[in-house]
């Protein structure tokens, strides 16, 4: 296997199959990687990484990748995966459903459960991995996705699509803060993609799905009073605080779950951001609603393993 890296972008030339199986356990997480035709077999994958969320651009001739309950029992951290066909086509198989990709189209898999991806053809992929708690839709929802074909033809999918297509024929961008933002961008679009498909975008006739659309969007903007609370929200909508416990129980998560991951996260941006470097660790934390330095920080370091102003200076 032929690699090279500069700053920002490695590639690896596999002129075999087990070049290829190396590389992409690499890449990406523990698999399986077998090929028909392992003598004229042929890949390559370039990557960049920058906050926790990594791009590939993947080439190769024929063959197939299993994520299978053994290697998921190693205990991998989860991560969502979503791949751009640019090239060729492919087939995913997840949570019983299979979704046959042509180039533009996107679908969404996760890595805690078992999965496969089958070329029958040279292709070309972009994949974008990165950990679920980086999008605000609770796992349990993106579940419903996985496997699922998103026509990159189709409404908002048509606007996201270039935009992954440009990331992965410019991934010396993807560094530093440039990247960061790049990333975030991302995460965004993929993220109203998803919230669009599961109806929460308000584009649906379920009373259910528009009322937790609300609900997030409320969120969202009142992030920074410290007088948001399951009441405060509750009354906001006119139902009972019992009754939104309940919807967010659906979800697998809890309101105050919720709040605070969607705090952490405004938090991390803007400790990243060189425009706010001057501004106090404390301060940041307040402007997002978190009043006790000291608990924001032992919640930041639960959340991402490292002190708000180690993750400052490392970045």
């Amino acid at each position: 296997m032929s690699t090279a890296s500069g700053d920002v972008v490695t590639t690896a030339i596999a002129r075999n199959i087990s070049e290829f199986r190396a590389a992409v356990n690499d890449s990406f997480v523990p698999l399986q990687v077998h090929s028909d035709h392992p003598d004229r077999f042929r890949g390559l994958i370039r990557g960049a990484g920058v906050d926790e969320v990594h791009l590939s651009d993947v080439r190769a001739t024929d063959h197939q990748v299993h994520r299978t309950p053994e290697l998921i029992a190693r205990g991998d951290a989860p991560f969502f995966k979503v791949s751009l066909m640019l090239q060729g086509s492919g087939l995913l198989i997840q949570d019983g459903r299979e979704a046959v990709l042509s180039p533009g189209d996107l679908a969404v898999y996760d890595t805690s459960r078992p999965y496969s991806l089958i070329f029958d053809e040279d292709f070309r992929t972009m994949v974008v991995m990165f950990p679920r708690h980086l999008i605000t839709l609770p796992p349990d929802m993106v579940g419903q996705l996985t496997a699922v074909r998103v026509a990159g033809t189709d409404g908002l999918a048509s606007v996201v699509t270039p935009y992954l297509t440009q990331l992965a024929a410019n991934l010396d961008q993807f560094h530093g803060t440039t990247g960061a933002r790049l990333a975030h961008s991302a995460l965004d679009l993929v993220t109203t993609v998803f919230s669009h498909e599961l109806g929460l975008d308000g584009a649906t006739n379920d009373p259910h799905r528009a009322l937790m659309q609300r609900i997030r969007g409320y969120i969202d903007r009142n992030l920074a009073s410290t007088d948001l609370s399951p009441a405060s929200i509750a009354a906001a909508h006119y139902i009972s605080t019992r009754h939104l416990h309940g919807l967010f129980q659906e979800q697998g998560t809890t309101v105050s779950t919720w709040i605070r991951t969607r705090r952490l996260e405004q938090c991390r941006r803007d400790l990243r951001d060189p425009v706010l470097a001057d501004r106090p660790v404390a301060a940041i934390a307040a402007r997002w609603g978190f009043v006790d330095a000291a608990h924001f920080s032992r919640a930041f370091k639960s959340a991402f393993g490292v002190a708000p102003s180690e993750f400052r200076a490392a970045h």
